[in-house]
């Protein structure tokens, strides 16, 4: 499974992430399709081309078609919208805010499954993408659908974990390609 591939390339000093990857992907409450888009949209936004090659084939294996494409439309559109909402929350004019964004994000309205699973996702790439707007925005939704703080703390869980994989297996990778000798 490309779950213990990853957990083995860990190295020894990432032994925490090694324990927290098996637990948060292997031992989740979330239903598989919760679960695993969380992980698609999560790999994508972690950026990490070892991460995203490891982890899809699964995801797309648990995932039906319609879920598959949504929790990458998840990632994708979330990607923009991060930027967006951030630097305009971070911006000390606040006029900004009141400016018509302009951006298509049809997809959200209609993600091609189910609502809550859809603000999920978004709410675990806003984890990893770090947008504190986007973050609270999607958590209302998903509060008021009647989804539990502990359901919800599962996603950015996820997002925190594999981006710290995503991390440290980019990095090692960098140190392991400067140990080799050139030439």
């Amino acid at each position: 499974m490309a779950l213990d591939e990853l957990k083995s390339a860990l190295p020894d000093y990432a032994k925490d992430l090694r324990l927290n990857l098996g637990s948060v992907i292997g031992n989740s409450d979330l239903p598989q399709q919760q679960l695993w888009g969380t992980v698609l949209a999560c790999a994508i936004a972690s950026r990490s081309p070892r991460v995203l090659r490891e982890l899809e084939p699964e995801a797309k294996a648990q995932l039906s078609p319609e879920a598959y494409t949504a929790a990458k439309s998840a990632a994708a559109i979330m990607a923009m919208n991060n930027v967006f909402y951030r630097t305009r929350h971070l911006l000390s004019d606040p006029e900004y805010g009141t400016l018509r964004a302009g951006l298509r994000m049809n997809v959200i309205g209609n993600p091609g499954v189910e609502k809550v699973d859809f603000e999920l996702w978004s709410l675990a790439v806003s984890a990893v993408n770090g947008c504190g707007q986007c973050l609270d925005s999607h958590e209302q939704v998903l509060r008021a659908a009647g989804v539990d703080r502990e359901t919800i703390q599962e996603a950015f869980k996820i997002a925190a974990v594999l981006q710290a994989v995503a991390a440290t297996l980019d990095a090692e990778a960098v140190l392991d390609a400067e140990a080799v000798p050139v030439g």
